[in-house]
Order: C-alpha cells, then structure tokens, then sequence
C-alpha cells in the first residue's frame, strides 16, 4: 500500500497493544508464491554487477584525472560517491550470502568492496546479522530503532542534534561507537556486538580497514590534502549520505509499528519495513529500495527482489508498506514526524512533540 495516501491501523488498542496480533499469513505462504529460482544466486549475474560497478568506478576516475577542473569536481563527488553506494550494496549481498554460494566468494568480494569504501567487512556484516534477525524490535534491533519518549525527553543536546538533524552523516559513528543507549566498536573483536568465535573475522576486517586509510594517507602525504579532498574525501561523503538516506527511510515512517516483548514475531518485524521509489538511481544501486521482500527473505539476491515483491504483495494487501511519494518528501516528513515511540504499549509507532501538538 501506499503511505502517502492510506494510513495504517492505529486506533487506540494498537497503542495499548492488548494481546498478540496474528498476521492473515506465514511465511511460508510468502515463500510458496515467489518462483523457486529467485532464492538461487547465479555466480554470473553477481559478478556482472560487480565488474560492472567497478569499471564505472574506474572510468569516473579517469576522467576526473583528465579533466581536473572544479567544475567537474562536484558533479564527479555525486557520481562517484553514488558508485561508491553501488559497491556498498554489492558487500551487502555478500554479507548476507547471497552473491553466491561459496563463501569464500562471497568474503572476498565483500571486503574488496566494503575495504575500498571504509566499511569493515566482517564487522558490518555481523551487527546487519543482528539488525534483520530483530528487525522492528524495540528492544533487540541494531539501527534505526526508535528512543522512548522519556529518553527522547533526557537526551543531551547534542546527541539530539546528531539523531535528528544531522543523521545522514551518522555512519561513520555508527561505526565506531554503535546506537544510541549500546556501545560497541565495529572494529574490536572484543565488542559486544560479536562472539568469541568471531574475533578473527573481525581482526582480519579491522586489519584490511586499516590498510586502507594507510594508503589513502600514504597518497595524501604524497600528493597533498586537496588530493584526498578532490578523489576520496568528496565521494565519501555522498557515499554516506546515501547509505544514512536509504537505510534511514527503510525503518523511519510514522505509519510502520514496532514492536515490544512477545508482540514482536520476526515476521512482523521483517514487513515493518517500507519499499521506495528512487527513479534512475534504482537500477544503479541495485533496487536496495525494494526493502520488504530483503527482509523477509534476506538470502535472496538483489536481481531477483523486483519479481519477488510483485509475487508476495497480492498476500500481504494492505500490510504490504510502499510509498511513490518523491524521496525528498518522504525524508522531510520522518525527520519531523518520527522521534520517538510512547514509553508503553506492545505496538507502537513514531510520533514527536510537534505531532502531538497537533
């Protein structure tokens, strides 16, 4: 359905959130509809998109070297910097295992993608594990998850400002200090966020990471900042405006619940979810936005989300979450409308000061 002209459920015993609501289907009847071949990951089709992605990354580069001019600068930072989201979204099939069946494949392109942009392989992949395992859970959920009202009432100034007026440059703290109210570097193997028998998936990860920024400082002591600034640094940071974007506007809707204690089933939390519409950037970053059917079948491959969508949402109906409102609308309204959840109840929904007023 779609967000910007039906509402969902809300009526005050949602709130209250009496007894278990029971969905009018399983999972199985969503995995019965889609076509067997759509869960099989062709190692050929992965690899295309991989070359691919990467030939584009190749070739941006090379002109930009050619051309060297400031007023190519900025439009080279916004194309580079969406490829760079491109390769991110590649990893995240590997994460999940879904590039191919070999996961020795799957490793390997993961961190060559993830290493290239900054983004801890293996620790990444382990706490996205932990998100899609609790997805929708207040309680359990590892990004973007909502703050109580009375947490949203004490937090200090400045944590306020960075969750909701400056969220789209907040990955990178993610990384290394993990969600508001939990600690836990993405890159020691001693965090919370990992098992013992983890520890040297993670050091590996940390390890190439920090080649990494050893490179780009080797090449900036060697061709100065402005050369950090012109081929990395101004990528980068569309890169993570697009990854905060995106993956902000997959959780953050004032129509979608979440849920505590035993109201939670992984199934709810997996269509809490919402599919959005991103035009010509679509194809490039691999129609990431097709979200709900990720979540409910998370080692489907990225090419074959599109059909299975249109094959589950005939059964979901209306709990089927899509908005075609333009993204810019969409990111305005949840950045309003969406900075916390009452304090009680066992299904809930975004709300803010401004809205109660109302």
């Amino acid at each position: 359905m779609q967000l910007d002209t039906i509402q969902f459920n809300q009526d005050p015993s949602s709130q209250s959130g009496e007894g278990k609501e029971k969905l009018p289907f399983t999972l199985q009847d969503l995995k019965a509809a889609i076509p067997a071949e759509c869960f099989q990951p062709s190692v050929t089709k992965s690899l295309y998109y991989f070359f691919r992605d990467v030939l584009i990354v190749g070739l941006l580069y090379a002109v930009a070297n050619y051309l060297d001019s400031w007023y190519f600068w900025p439009v080279f930072w916004v194309m580079q910097g969406t490829m760079f989201w491109a390769l991110f979204v590649v990893g995240h099939d590997c994460g999940h295992q879904s590039f191919s069946k070999h996961k020795w494949l799957n490793d390997l392109v993961g961190h060559i993608t993830h290493t290239f942009i900054l983004v801890p392989y293996h620790g990444w992949r382990i706490s996205h594990r932990t998100h899609h395992k609790n997805t929708g859970s207040l309680e359990n959920d590892e990004s973007w998850y909502p703050v109580s009202e009375s947490e949203y009432d004490e937090m200090p100034l400045a944590q306020r400002i960075g969750r909701f007026y400056l969220f789209l440059l907040a990955y990178p703290v993610y990384l290394f200090k993990r969600s508001p109210g939990k600690e836990g570097s993405h890159f020691s193997p001693s965090s919370p966020l990992f098992k013992p028998s983890e520890k040297w998936d993670i050091i590996t990860s940390t390890t190439l990471w920090i080649s990494m920024v050893a490179v780009l400082g080797l090449f900036t002591y060697q061709y100065g900042w402005m050369w950090l600034l012109k081929y990395y640094a101004g990528p980068y940071i569309v890169f993570i405006i697009w990854l905060d974007l995106v993956t902000f506007l997959h959780h953050t809707e004032p129509g979608i619940p979440w849920y505590r204690g035993e109201e939670w089933t992984f199934l709810k939390g997996a269509i809490s979810s919402v599919d959005r519409d991103y035009g010509i950037f679509n194809h490039i970053h691999h129609d990431i936005g097709t979200h709900v059917a990720h979540h409910i079948f998370l080692n489907m491959p990225h090419y074959n989300l599109l059909k299975a969508t249109e094959a589950i949402k005939p059964i979901m109906g209306e709990y089927f979450h899509e908005s075609k409102e333009p993204v810019w609308k969409s990111l305005w309204n949840s950045a309003i409308g969406c900075h916390f959840v009452p304090d009680t109840g066992s299904k809930v929904y975004y709300t803010s000061k401004s809205q109660n007023a109302k």
